[in-house]
């Protein structure tokens, strides 16, 4: 407070003034700057520049490789196909169907092959079933010979033992007879069981006993014989042995 005391009025006048004289001295010289930048700058410039020593030319860096131009595709023209001339036209068809008749013809041809195989198996087996069924038939046939053979051989037999029993009941044994002598004799009949004829195959050696065994053999007729006329031939000429003590 006691500074301001001291301030008089003169004082804030002159004051006043001067900053009032330093406000107009500084819009002056802003307003100069301002005319003077606006008359002066080129010639300032240019003359700066004259003055200045030319910049060395910058260095020029190496262009990168360009890549190499692509190849660009280009349209594939399309071919209209031409029509075939009519001459080919006929001709291919000519092929086409001389090709289809081969085709048919191996077909039939392999038709008739496998028919004619089919034929062939068809024949062989008839054949085998022929054969087969022969064979059966032989084979049945043959053991019905057998059969019959063996029913034939056993009727024989028993016929055989037959007449040598019919025989033995006619010999008178001589009194004078020694030993078992055998005696054997070959008798040839008639179908009727009539003895045509008996021969002496064999002697015993005692006459006695031989001619005793001649006589029963003629006195047995007719001897018998089996009731089937087949049998016939094994009975027509018979080899009968005898002995006393059998």
């Amino acid at each position: 407070m006691t500074a301001d005391l001291y301030i008089t009025s003169r004082d804030r006048t002159v004051s006043g003034a001067l900053a009032l004289v330093m406000h107009l001295l500084f819009f002056a010289l802003l307003v100069f700057g301002v005319t003077w930048q606006r008359r002066e700058p080129a010639a300032v410039v240019a003359e700066l520049w004259s003055n200045l020593p030319a910049p060395p030319p910058p260095k020029a860096e190496p262009e990168p490789p360009k890549p190499p131009p692509k190849a660009e595709a280009k349209p594939v023209p399309k071919v209209e196909p031409k029509p075939a001339p009519k001459a080919d036209i006929a001709l291919r068809d000519k092929k086409e169907k001389a090709l289809k008749a081969k085709e048919r013809e191996l077909a039939e041809k392999k038709k008739r092959e496998e028919q004619a195989r089919l034929e062939v198996l068809k024949q062989q087996a008839k054949e085998a079933e022929a054969q087969r069924l022969a064979r059966e038939q032989d084979e049945a046939l043959r053991k019905l010979a057998q059969s019959q053979a063996a029913a034939q051989a056993k009727v024989v037999d028993e016929y055989k033992r037959r007449i040598a029993e019919r025989i033995k009941r006619f010999i008178i044994e001589p009194p004078s007879l020694q030993g078992n002598p055998e005696v054997e004799f070959d008798v040839i009949m008639l179908p009727g069981g009539e003895v045509l004829d008996v021969k002496t195959r064999k002697a015993s050696g005692q006459a006695p006993w031989d001619n005793a065994v001649e006589r029963a053999i003629r006195r047995a007729q007719p001897l018998p014989l089996p009731p089937d006329p087949a049998l016939m031939r094994e009975f027509r000429e018979l080899n009968l042995r005898f002995r006393p003590k059998e």
